[in-house]
C-alpha cells in the first residue's frame, strides 16, 4: 500500500498578485439586489424601447431613439451583469478598445454607404 494513498496531496500554482500582475483585482461580491434592481430598469428600458416604436416620431428620430435606449441597456449589462465595473483598469481598457473597434468599423461602413450614387447609374 503507498503511503500517499489516504493524504491528498494538492498543488497549486503560486501566480504573483499586485503591481505586477496587471489582471489581478480584488473579489467583489454584488448583492442580489443590484442585480435585481439592474434587471427592473433593463425591464423599464425595455418597455421604453416599446413605447417609443409606438409613437411617430419626425424623420428618423425612431431609430435614434431605439438606438439610445439600446445603447444605455447595453451599457447596463456590460458594467453590472459582465462585472465591468469592478474590474481591473486592463479589463475596462480591453472592454473600451473593443468598443472603439465597432465604432470605427460602424462608421467606415456608413461612410461607404453615404458615398455611394444610389439610383445615378
Amino acid at each position: 500500500m503507498d503511503q500517499d494513498q489516504g493524504q491528498h496531496h494538492e498543488h497549486h500554482l503560486h501566480l504573483p498578485h499586485g503591481p505586477s500582475e496587471p489582471t489581478h483585482h480584488e473579489e467583489h461580491v454584488v448583492s442580489p439586489r443590484i442585480y435585481l434592481v439592474i434587471g427592473a430598469t433593463l425591464l423599464v428600458f425595455t418597455g421604453l424601447t416599446v413605447a417609443a416604436s409606438l409613437v411617430d416620431l419626425p424623420g428618423d428620430l425612431n431609430a435614434v431613439v431605439a438606438l439610445a435606449i439600446a445603447c444605455i441597456k447595453m451599457t447596463l449589462v456590460v458594467l453590472f451583469f459582465m462585472h465591468v465595473k469592478y474590474s481591473s483598469g486592463l479589463t475596462k481598457l480591453t472592454v473600451a478598445a473593443g468598443f472603439f473597434t465597432f465604432i470605427v468599423l460602424i462608421t467606415m461602413t456608413m461612410t461607404d454607404y453615404i458615398s455611394r450614387a444610389w439610383g445615378r447609374w
